[in-house]
């Protein structure tokens, strides 16, 4: 089980509404051009989505300079449309109780759409080369997905 006391959050302002914020987390044909960190491949055919309450979803990272691969995969815990996701993340052998917890948030700004993300079960921070900066540059991979190109926060 894990501890949902450990955690991070991230938060992100796009250049972006939210239903193309929405579309990237859950359509897989634009999931596979941004989740994974800068240097890393997810293959479009690696990519299975079903974003429902009880769906699963799997995909695989490619590393793009020694090609080695991750699996991940998860269930849908609570799915509310262009607004909030939370679902399970981690490998696919582990049960859902072993897997890390996220909760992803879009708050329509108008012109911009604030992301918060948050992952429970592990106490990463800032310069860890392992889940937090892996996260971190998956969301500047999801700027560049949907076009800004500057943090805007």
């Amino acid at each position: 089980m894990i501890d949902t006391n450990l955690g991070f959050t991230l938060v992100r302002t796009f250049d972006a509404t939210p239903e193309q914020i929405w579309n990237a987390w859950t359509n897989p044909d634009d999931a596979a051009q941004w989740l994974h960190p800068v240097g890393v491949t997810t293959p479009r055919e690696s990519v299975e989505i079903d974003a429902r309450e009880g769906g699963t979803y799997r995909y695989t990272m490619v590393d793009d300079a020694t090609g080695d691969e991750t699996v991940t995969a998860g269930d849908y815990r609570e799915v509310i449309p262009f607004e909030k996701l939370l679902f399970t993340w981690g490998k696919p052998e582990d049960t859902s109780n072993d897997r890390f917890l996220i909760t992803v948030t879009i708050e329509d700004l108008g012109e911009l759409a604030r992301v918060t993300f948050d992952l429970r079960g592990y106490a990463g921070m800032k310069g860890d080369e392992f889940i937090y900066d892996g996260w971190e540059s998956a969301l500047d991979s999801l700027a560049t997905f949907v076009g800004q190109s500057e943090v805007l926060g």
